[in-house]
This record gives structure tokens, sequence and C-alpha cells, in this order.
């Protein structure tokens, strides 16, 4: 009985050390004190898309218009909507850059997928111009701009809106250069495409450390990612609860570690003030 009794336990052991290594493998710097803290929230009725932010304003954006609201009161003081029938069908993730808001724009539902960069005036919201990014291996959901590249999210997904053959585990991070020629891609770890689900990744921006934080379609959480220094695989930081139901995010400018979501349902947008430190890298011969 002793005996028997002793394998139950060693099994039960076992089982345990499966687990947690499981777990570790699926967020490996969860033991870092990364948090957010909220520390500003807003009704915005555009927020369903995504929200992007400069020193002055923050902008709501749904697929196929934007709202322009003041960061300290919170009141709409411009919005855009395109016309019945326009070109512009499903806005995606937004960025402030030199006085512009661009945007990443996509076909989704239909395929084949064709994906473009609209750019609007960031004072009056007047569209001034429409980069064509043509039929890529992805959609584009979302851009920002890192040491002079370009950096664009290209999601697939599994269910509507996808290609048959190519599920979630085929999105990409790509980049460009200043004048919008494909440079490479990098591809998301396991442990991040599958808490994708069935869709994929619907929001990225470069935060603290050059650390890129991106997010899924719904999950209130955030996938830190570090570029590697060799290779194609990003590499998996931390997994950080957010304030958020997926979709696009936006670093202030004017406060570089504050971090804006929106929670579609509620129709909010929400300001995030992020403490404490990422993890160093495992093999300091990789640091950059």
């Amino acid at each position: 009985m002793r005996r028997f009794l002793g394998r139950v336990a060693g099994a039960i052991a076992l089982v345990a050390c499966v687990v947690a290594s499981l777990a570790h493998a699926e967020n490996p710097a969860a033991a870092s004190d990364l948090r957010l803290e909220p520390i500003r929230r807003f009704r915005a009725e555009e927020a369903r898309q995504a929200v992007a932010v400069d020193a002055e304003y923050f902008y709501a954006i749904d697929d196929r218009r934007i709202g322009m609201y003041a960061k300290r009161t919170g009141e709409r003081v411009a919005s855009w909507a395109e016309r019945e029938g326009g070109p512009i069908v499903h806005l995606n993730s937004g960025v402030v850059l030199d006085g512009r808001l661009h945007c990443a724009h996509s076909n989704y539902p239909s395929v084949p997928m064709r994906s473009s960069i609209e750019v609007f005036d960031a004072r009056t919201l007047a569209h001034l111009a429409s980069h064509d990014l043509g039929l890529l291996p992805g959609s584009a959901t979302w851009i920002d701009r890192r040491e002079g590249l370009f950096w664009v999210g290209l999601a697939n997904y599994a269910g509507r809106g996808g290609v048959p053959g190519r599920g979630p585990e085929h999105s990409a991070v790509a980049r460009f250069d200043a004048a919008w020629r494909p440079l490479g891609s990098h591809a998301f770890p396991r442990a991040v495409v599958l808490r994708f689900g069935t869709r994929s990744n619907s929001g990225g921006a470069f935060g603290p450390d050059g650390l890129l934080f991106a997010t899924g379609h719904d999950a209130p959480e955030l996938y830190v990612l570090r570029v590697p220094a060799a290779g194609a695989l990003l590499e998996l930081v931390e997994i950080l609860p957010a304030p958020a139901s997926g979709q696009g995010i936006a670093w202030d400018p004017a406060d570089p570690d504050v971090l804006w979501t929106i929670r579609r349902k509620a129709r909010e947008v929400v300001a995030s003030r992020l403490v404490g430190s990422a993890p160093a890298r495992s093999d300091p011969a990789r640091a950059r």
C-alpha cells in the first residue's frame, strides 16, 4: 500500500512539474513586476477598432469613422466619416507621425486580402493620402515606426476573413522602408499564436525599452515581445493583463510610460501607466 501511495504521489508531482513547465513556456517572465495601472477613462463612440494619440489629443477609430478628443477633458473636437460606398471599409490601428494620423486599413473580411495605409491630417482629420500595400500575406491591422522603418502587423484568421490553409500561425510583423518597400518579417511565438485562438494580432506599438506590445482580437491582455538579434521569431518577454478588449493600442508621446487602449463593448478609451521593469534578456550575448 505504501508503495502504491508513493507511486501516486510521484505521479502527482510529475504532473505538477509538467503544468508548471507549460505555464512558464506560455509566460516566461511571469515573475516580473510589470503591470498597467489605469489613470484615465473616456467615453468615445468610435472606440471600436483602436485608439491613437499625440501630445494633445486621442483618436478613437472605428471601421469607417474617426473621432478626435481632447486628452485633458475627453471633449470631441473633430470627426471624420467615410461617405456611403466610399473606398475605406475597415480601418484598424493608427499612429500619429509628423502631424499625420496613419491608419492600417484592409478590405476585411473580403479575400484575397488587400491592405493600405490611410493618412489623415491630425488636426482637421482631412484625408490626405493612401499608400496601397497590395496583396500581402495577411491583412494589415496596425502600423508603427521604429528606427526609420515602418512596421505593420499582418493578420491571418482561421474563421471569417481568413484564407484556407493560412491560419493565425501565419500572422506576422512586416517591415517596410520609408518608400514602403518590403524588407522582411517576423513571426509570433507559438505561445502567443495559441492565445489568438481563431483570430489574430489586432494591435501593436513599440514602447519602453524598445519592446513591442501587441494585442489579440478580444483578450484583455498584452503580449510583450522583443525583436530578436538574430532569426525571424519574435521573443516573448511577458503576458500582461490589460484594461482592454484586444484591438489597437498606442503609447503616449507626451508621457512615454502611458499606454492607451480601448474597451469595445463599453465604447471606452483607457489610459494606463506602465510600472515596473521588464526582465533582461536570458542570454546576455544576444543583447543589442
